[in-house]
């Protein structure tokens, strides 16, 4: 099989410009890619990266932040393993690559007109971050925006000064919780204590007209979507970013296999519709 060289093949080269601690073990890089290739950099939120380290390898990574128009795009990194470890200590100037934009991402434009609603687990909020921020941005063409994040802990919340902010605005809902709280929500946030699924119950962001997208855990998936299905979402307005096993990211190396289908070329983002009794799936 002959491959083209194109984007999703050949790294990019990027210098870091900026490295934001958000936690103990996860991080905000901004990039700037070189050689005028950021000026042709453009995505859709929810679509992914393969972030090289040199002389470490490579790993996927999602786009965290909307697309920009300056050239620039964000990643949120956890420390994980080889790759993210040595990419946490790379300082600002440094160099990276990336490949990219790959995979599908949140179908912004058969949404208009309806309501919103994200619901992100741990860093699941990544992705979702690129997606709220993407809606901001075109506020005008959607109905309600609603906005649910659990974490383990407080101090496990990602984004910190962002979500006070978003907390004030009119325009959107915000609701915040946590597994346990051994201490006070950072920055003023106010936070429920429990699981996801427990809040959603006690919210009332209407159905009628009204879409999901969800990021988190695979466990979180199956209490979430049961829960929307039971509020009267159907299949195809509920949307998964299965971010799972992911390798080569363009579907050639079959790692993350998903019944027939593959979550990096595929996938991430799937209508739960099109995962309905596919094996694993969730």
């Amino acid at each position: 099989m002959t491959l083209s060289r194109d984007q999703s093949l050949l790294p990019v080269p990027a210098r870091v410009r900026g490295v934001r601690e958000l936690s103990a073990d996860t991080t905000l890089y901004l990039l700037s890619m070189e050689g005028g290739e950021g000026e042709r950099f453009d995505f859709t939120p929810g679509q992914f990266v393969q972030l090289s380290v040199p002389a470490g390898g490579e790993a996927p990574v999602s786009l965290a932040g909307p697309p920009r128009g300056d050239g620039c795009l964000e990643l949120c990194v956890r420390r994980v393993g080889h790759v993210t470890g040595m990419l946490h200590r790379i300082l600002p100037g440094g160099r990276v690559g990336v490949r990219g934009p790959l995979g599908n991402g949140f179908p912004l434009n058969e949404w208009t007109g309806r309501n919103i609603l994200l619901i992100a687990g741990g860093l699941g909020i990544a992705p979702l971050r690129s997606l709220l921020y993407a809606l901001l941005m075109r506020r005008g063409e959607f109905g309600e925006i609603t906005l649910m994040y659990g974490a383990r802990e407080p101090a496990a919340i990602l984004f910190k000064e962002e979500l006070a902010d978003l907390s004030s605005r009119r325009d959107m809902h915000l609701f915040l919780t946590v597994d346990f709280a051994t201490e006070e929500a950072p920055g003023g946030l106010t936070c429920n204590t429990g699981l996801l699924p427990t809040l959603l119950r006690g919210v009332n962001f209407g159905t009628a007209d009204t879409v999901a997208a969800l990021c988190g855990p695979p466990p979180l998936y199956r209490c979430v979507v049961a829960e929307l299905q039971g509020a009267g979402i159907p299949a195809e307005r509920i949307y998964l970013s299965l971010e799972r096993r992911m390798k080569c990211g363009v579907g050639l190396c079959c790692h993350c296999a998903v019944g027939d289908l593959f979550c990096c070329s595929d996938g991430p983002v799937f209508r739960y519709s099109d995962l309905q009794g596919v094996s694993g799936a969730l």
